[in-house]
């Protein structure tokens, strides 16, 4: 299985546990694109509806595009308040254009999955010239319960023989913005960057829940998967009172399509 099927897997439990974007980056977002009652917006890979929600709540007309039938079967529920949105199960890879360019593409924690030889040309050819590309990423740095993300590599280890010896989440000072992409395309220009930094406190349970919400943890063996949570919650219910913070950078990243 690819890696980026095993979302659909657990498509309830990806609802559920998946943080939210922060507040300031959907408004900042919101902002930059321009995006209202007279706007189109493509979102590539909208999973569950984390951004999809809070971007339909400013009026615009969405087309969802989701690969996972269970994923889209719940952004739909959830986005039932917001007729102008729609859901389409399809691979964005694939999926054939409508005539009519869009204003704005969002993808989400997504585009890292689409084929670097496609993505760029098909996003391009989904928007206006003047439109806007807005990508988020979500990265996992140094921060929150640190002791716990310290001493928590040693299951990792134990379980996962994928894991480098001795590795420690970076500061978010240490994490560098990878732009080259749209920085080099024909396509694109008027690169900007923002971050946007939340931290969350979990219970034992729900950072389980978050860890199966991973696809690399998904696609373990199932019995290494075991292992490998029955030591993250030990450690979180023994030594930290069943509780932990865990801090998340986020990054907007968006460029303007050319006239070409």
């Amino acid at each position: 299985m690819v890696l980026r099927d095993t979302f659909d897997e657990a498509a309830e439990l990806y609802e559920r546990a998946r943080p939210r974007y922060p507040r300031s980056l959907v408004e900042e977002l919101a902002g930059v694109t321009g995006i209202g009652p007279d706007s189109r917006m493509l979102e590539i890979g909208p999973g569950t509806g984390q951004l999809t929600v809070p971007l339909a709540g400013f009026g615009c007309r969405v087309t969802a595009v989701e690969l996972g039938p269970a994923l889209a079967a719940v952004a739909r529920r959830r986005l039932r308040n917001f007729p102008a949105a729609d859901v389409v199960v399809a691979d964005f890879e694939r999926w054939e254009l409508p005539p009519e360019p869009f204003d704005v593409v969002v993808s989400a924690t997504a585009f890292h999955w689409l084929d670097p030889a496609l993505r760029l040309v098909r996003t391009a050819r989904a928007l206006r010239p003047g439109g806007t590309l807005a990508l988020v990423t979500t990265l996992h740095v140094a921060g929150g319960t640190q002791e716990f993300f310290d001493r928590v590599q040693a299951c990792y280890e134990r379980w996962d023989p994928a894991t480098p010896p001795g590795l420690r989440l970076p500061p978010e000072t240490d994490m560098a913005t990878h732009t080259g992409e749209l920085d080099h395309s024909p396509y694109f220009g008027d690169v900007t960057v923002s971050r946007h930094v939340q931290e969350i406190t979990y219970t034992a349970d729900a950072y389980v829940d978050v860890l199966l919400t991973y696809s690399n943890h998904r696609a373990l063996d199932p019995a290494a998967r075991r292992g490998l949570l029955t030591c993250v919650r030990e450690l979180v219910e023994t030594s930290f009172g069943s509780r932990v913070t865990k801090r998340y950078l986020h990054e907007l990243i968006t460029a303007r399509r050319g006239a070409s």
